[in-house]
Formats: structure tokens, sequence, C-alpha cells
């Protein structure tokens, strides 16, 4: 069995290659070659919460993967991942466990492409402007996504931590903004990376033909985009059935704004299939609510290993 540490993912999965991988998977998952159950969350009386992730590929290579993930929020204050756990990787046949892969690393990199993607698909062609709100691991990583996926952008960072936004800026040569409106001005595209469980942007604040990615709310119960940011939005997913149960984005938008789930456009799977064309207009708002799925981890995860293997990283250990 090989072990994967979370220096071995970061040296083994870089964004462009990854990009690659979740533009494949999700294809993939469009064309039913995947099975995606939703997430299983336990929540105990504390705020932090354990969720599993299986998924199956099935074809002449099987694969079963589960990530299980502990969330906790409080680990930004501490200098921590709030994501912390373990990608398995099992042989879909005979079921033997074949890798353990640092969860941390595979989540904070496979979340900032499946964003880089979506802007890929979605933005307006020339998109250039960033703003990115948040300045912890998302905020790097999807800083690190936009500067692979948009030709010379100029990136502006936004934190409630002007010190964290400052020194993100001066590690990743972007500039660092005072506020959220000085963020978003003349922003192209927005990243809302952040662990607010209550809006901080609003629809106000976007400009004609803005792509959002949000990303930060990954629970029922938080939020990080006002109802009526959700309700203009034309809004794109990467799994209805996560957002429909999962996106508290979208939830709130049902209660407060009357949307249902025919206000979800398209996955991007339906998107790179051709099933759907994605952006129609230049002045339409776009927002791809990010959650994060199974397969996701599952393609990261092998791409990890395939490329492992042949660099003799990590450590292979009898189990």
């Amino acid at each position: 069995m090989l072990v994967l540490s979370e220096h071995d993912v970061r040296e083994l999965l870089d964004m462009e290659s990854c990009i690659a991988a979740m533009e494949d998977v999700l294809a993939r998952l469009a064309h039913d070659e995947i099975h995606n159950p939703l997430r299983f969350l336990m929540r105990p009386p504390a705020s932090a919460l354990m969720g599993f992730m299986p998924a199956y590929r099935g074809g002449g290579s099987p694969l079963f993967s589960l990530k299980e993930i502990v969330v906790a929020p409080g680990n930004s204050e501490l200098g921590l991942d709030p994501h912390q756990g373990a990608v398995l990787l099992h042989d879909g046949k005979t079921g033997r466990l074949h890798a353990v892969l640092n969860a941390s690393a595979v989540t904070e990199i496979r979340t900032a492409a499946v964003s880089a993607l979506a802007t890929k698909l979605l933005a307006r062609p020339g998109a250039r402007t960033v703003a990115v709100l948040g300045s912890g691991v998302q905020g790097r990583s999807h800083v690190d996504a936009m500067q692979t996926i948009l030709d010379d952008p100029v990136i502006r960072i936004w934190s409630r931590n002007p010190a964290h936004a400052e020194a993100l800026a001066l590690e990743t040569h972007a500039l660092a903004a005072a506020s959220i409106e000085e963020a978003l001005d003349g922003a192209d595209v927005v990243c809302t990376t952040t662990a607010s469980r209550e809006p901080i942007l609003r629809r106000a604040w976007l400009a004609p033909g803005t792509h959002v990615n949000a990303v930060g709310a990954s629970v029922p119960t938080a939020r990080e985009l006002d109802s009526d940011t959700v309700a203009s939005a034309s809004l794109f997913v990467d799994r209805r059935e996560s957002t429909l149960n999962e996106s508290g984005d979208y939830l709130f938008a049902v209660e407060e704004a009357g949307i249902g789930p025919e206000h979800i456009r398209a996955e991007l799977g339906e998107l790179l299939t051709g099933a759907h064309p994605g952006r129609v207009a230049d002045d339409e708002l776009t927002l791809f609510k990010s959650l994060g799925i199974a397969a996701e981890d599952l393609a990261a995860a092998e791409l990890c290993v395939e490329r492992a293997r042949e660099r003799g990283i990590g450590s292979e250990v009898e189990f």
C-alpha cells in the first residue's frame, strides 16, 4: 500500500494538471460513468464535523475511493487547514487497499481546480480582473488557480484580517484590498473562500457580467452570498443532488427568494459534454456553487498515485 503525505501530494499535484483531471472526471460523471452518492456527515455536539465521501468508477480499471474528512472551522485561527483527513483508494474488483493520501492537500488543490474550470467555462472572454475574498487555505489555492487559468490576471485579495491579505498578496504577486467593495471594483471574476456563516457578498456590489465562484460555505446552515445574488444569477453546480441537499447558499435562497430546483441551469459536466451552452450573454451574472464531490477526490488521488509510482515518491507499507 502506498502512503502519500501532504508534502508528497503537493509535489505530485500541480494546478494545471489537476484542472485537466477535473475536466475529465466531471465529463465522465455527466456520462454516468462514475457513481457519486451524497456525502454522509456526522455532527457531534461540537463545532467540528466528520464527513465520508465515497465514489466508484467502473470500466477496465475499476476503483473505489473514500475520503474521510474532519472539518474544523476553528483551525484557521490556529494556522491549520480546516480540512483534516485521508483519501483511500481501493481496487474496484478485489477491494484491496492501494493507497492512502493526505486529504488536506487533495481537497485544497482539487477544489480550486474545479473553480478554475468553472471560470474557464463561464467567465466572459478576456476576463482578467479577479477578487478573492478570504486569505486562508482556499484563498491561497484560488489565487494559484486563477493565475493558472487566466491570462495575466490582476488579483485583489480581501480578508477580515488585513495582515493576512497583505501577506498573501505579497507571496502571490497580487494586491491587497482594504474592503470587499474595493476588491470587487471592476472584477470580472469573484471567488468567495471564507468560513463565514452569513452573507459577505451582496448582489448590489456585482457588476453586470461578473462570474462568481462560491466556495466557502459547504453545509446547509452557512452561506457567503445573499439570496438576491443567488436568485439573480444563472446558477451552475458540480452536482445537482448535492446542491439541493447541502448548499446553504442555495437553500437560504429557496426560503427567502422562492427559487427552486429549476433555477439550476446545469452541472459543469453538462457544459463539458455540450448538453448546455453555459453563459449566453456578456451581461449575464453567472454563479458556480462549489460543494466538492467525491468523484473529484477520486480523480485527483488517482493522478497522484500514478505519478508517485512513476517517480518513486511516497512510502510503500505492508497492510
